[in-house]
């Protein structure tokens, strides 16, 4: 995800609604996510979709790393030799 720019990047939710088309074209083009505050505090995130995605992705990555080191460290792990061993048999 693209850094925030917090002068450009925040704004609140009335100048949103006035432009809505431009914001939306804006957190397209700079792949830059929109912070709309709400009686001056954070209410919500305008994303682009790939943005979005691209987070998605990688956090799911993160997680699949997160269990597989659990599993590393109870012992719950496949060894190597294990796995090539069961690919093996499957080709």
């Amino acid at each position: 995800m693209h850094k925030i720019h917090l002068e450009q990047d925040i704004l609140p939710l009335s100048t949103f609604r006035s432009n809505m088309s431009y914001y939306f074209n804006k957190v397209k083009k700079t792949k830059r996510p929109l912070i709309i505050t709400q009686n001056g505090k954070s209410s919500a995130i305008l994303l682009d979709v790939k943005e979005y995605q691209s987070m998605i992705d990688k956090i799911e990555v993160l997680e699949d790393i997160k269990l597989a080191e659990e599993q590393i460290n109870s012992r719950n792990g496949i060894s190597h030799s294990k796995v090539k061993k069961m690919f093996n048999k499957r080709t």
